[in-house]
C-alpha cells in the first residue's frame, strides 16, 4: 500500500527540490560569470586543494564529487585543456590515474573562492536563522548517511 504524502509533506518536498535545484544553478551561474568555472570545476579544484600532494586518484575523485567515472573523465579532459589540472600515472598502481591540481588551477580556485563563499552566504546561510541552518545541516546529514548506506 502506498503511503501518499500529506499536503504539508508534499509542499515541503517540492520546496526542497526547488530550493536545492535553483541554489545550485545560481551558484553555478555566478561562478561561470565571474570566473569562467562551472560548479563542478570548483568542486574538483576544492577537493584537489584539500588533498595530500594536491592529487586524488580518479576513481576516488569520482566518488567524492558524486560523478560517474565517465563524466569525471570528460570533466577532467576539459579542465586539463584549460590548464587547471593534469593527469599523472598513479605511482602505486600503474593502471590508475591521478588528477593533480596545477598552479593555474590553484590560482583559479583562490580567485573564485571569496566570490563563491559570498554567494553561499547570500543565497543560503544568511537566509536562515542559526537554528534553521543547524537543523537543515542535521537533516541533510541524516539523509546523506541514509543514502550512503544503500
Amino acid at each position: 500500500m502506498t503511503r501518499w504524502l500529506s499536503k504539508e509533506q508534499q509542499a515541503h518536498w517540492r520546496s526542497w527540490i526547488t530550493a536545492s535545484t535553483v541554489l545550485h544553478e545560481q551558484l553555478s551561474r555566478e561562478l561561470q560569470e565571474q570566473h569562467g568555472l562551472t560548479i563542478t570545476d570548483y568542486e574538483i579544484l576544492v577537493r584537489l586543494s584539500e588533498s595530500e600532494n594536491k592529487s586524488i586518484r580518479m576513481s576516488d575523485l569520482a566518488t567524492l564529487t558524486l560523478l560517474s567515472r565517465s563524466r569525471l573523465s570528460h570533466q577532467i579532459d576539459r579542465m586539463e585543456s584549460a590548464g587547471l589540472v593534469s593527469r599523472e600515472v598513479c605511482p602505486d598502481d600503474r593502471r590508475g590515474q591521478l588528477a593533480v591540481l596545477t598552479n593555474t588551477g590553484m590560482k583559479a580556485l583562490v580567485a573564485a573562492a571569496p566570490d563563491h563563499v559570498e554567494g553561499v552566504r547570500k543565497h543560503f546561510v544568511d537566509v536562515l536563522t542559526d537554528a534553521e541552518y543547524k537543523a537543515l545541516g542535521t537533516a541533510a546529514k541524516k539523509i546523506a548517511d541514509h543514502l550512503d548506506g544503500l
